[in-house]
């Protein structure tokens, strides 16, 4: 079986010009299959702000009403993901732009209401590998922006690292996968003003003591999550780490 990475970027990265062209420098130079998720929140709000659009945000996820889909969509969907392809292209990689809705490739529910009232957020029903595996085994690599669909005709908003955790999951019938959340640390931090303090290592229970005594907190700890869900869907490793060490070789590995 073969292997493949699956790389999930913040669109906090995408925002500067000198981290883009870092991050595509080195994933281009990443051997063999790959797969690349990326976000785009930040650039969704500023957008959003220069067009009026309020942004509200529960628990750091956005709230998704008819006018911030349309900003999301044209954002994540045009705007970043294009950009990612075009730069990706320019250094050889024969990249594709894809949203759930392509190809039907990442089917979604909207979901549903209970205390809050997230509008046009999906969670994901299923993903399509087969037809991924057909794309990726023709040396085309996917570049998937953070939205799916209903199959009703509705876009729907979709946490980038859930894209990422569910594409993996799903691939892994097909490949032995390696997925990597990146973000602007080295990896999960033992002492979080302190970059050289990076956990190599986080099983299941070493995990629960981190949260218990909330060295590990706030956003770390839905990506934590998604982290053993992949693990527990057969995916093979987990590794979080800063972009620029997408070949594994630092960060936390999630086991």
């Amino acid at each position: 079986m073969d292997s493949i990475n699956v790389i999930k970027v913040g669109g906090g990265i995408l925002e500067d010009e000198a981290s883009t062209a870092a991050l595509l420098d080195r994933f281009a130079a990443l051997p063999g299959h790959k797969v690349l998720v990326h976000g785009g929140g930040r650039s969704a709000t500023r957008i959003a702000a220069q067009l009026g659009v309020e942004s509200r945000m529960v628990e750091g996820r956005r709230i998704t009403d008819e006018p911030m889909l349309r900003i999301v969509t044209m954002v994540y969907a045009g705007l970043v993901n294009k950009s990612t392809v075009a730069g990706l292209q320019a250094r050889g990689v024969n990249a594709l732009g894809l949203c759930g809705a392509d190809m039907d490739v990442i089917r979604g529910h909207k979901r549903p209401v209970k205390d809050i009232d997230y509008g046009w957020v999906g969670d994901i029903d299923r993903v399509d590998a087969s037809m991924l595996q057909k794309l990726i085994d023709e040396q085309v690599v996917p570049v998937m922006a953070p939205l799916c669909h209903d199959g009703k005709g509705h876009m729907l908003n979709t946490n980038a690292d859930t894209i990422a955790r569910e594409v993996a999951a799903a691939l892994a019938r097909y490949y032995r996968v390696t997925l990597t959340f990146c973000f602007e640390k080295p990896g999960v931090l033992s002492q979080p003003n302190n970059d050289n303090s990076v956990i190599p290592h986080i099983n299941k229970a070493l995990y629960a003591q981190l949260k218990a005594d909330g060295t590990i907190s706030g956003g770390m700890i839905p990506k934590i999550d998604n982290a053993f869900a992949a693990l527990a869907a057969g995916v093979e490793n987990v590794v979080i780490t800063r972009a620029d060490n997408l070949d594994g070789s630092s960060g936390t590995l999630i086991n």
